[in-house]
């Protein structure tokens, strides 16, 4: 399965100076090598440089089933363990939000 992380969509739009407040359909699309929508498997690198609770997360995951997320854009996340309750919460956090 394809990682369909955003902030890959995005990464070489603000490596070039750009600033991307809200990731639109057309970003999830460009093909650069770090689209993660695009590619399959990671990126060619790391597109940031994380800090210590990040790799201590990615060493010591949490026991969780979920395996998807979408920003509630109020800084938290709504987290789910299926596609399709991933996709009503994209709907309500983004697709609706957008169309106001």
């Amino acid at each position: 399965m394809k990682l369909q992380s955003d902030p890959t969509a995005i990464y070489n739009l603000q490596q070039e100076g750009g600033h991307v407040k809200t990731v639109l359909l057309r970003h999830l699309k460009s093909d650069t090598p770090h689209n993660t929508y695009r590619i399959n498997g990671l990126p060619p690198g790391p597109i940031a440089n994380p800090g210590i609770d990040s790799l201590r997360a990615a060493l010591y995951p949490a026991k969780v089933d979920y395996l998807y997320f979408v920003a509630k854009n109020d800084g938290s996340h709504q987290f789910s363990n299926n596609l399709a309750s991933h996709n009503q919460a994209v709907l309500k956090y983004q697709i609706n939000r957008q169309k106001n």
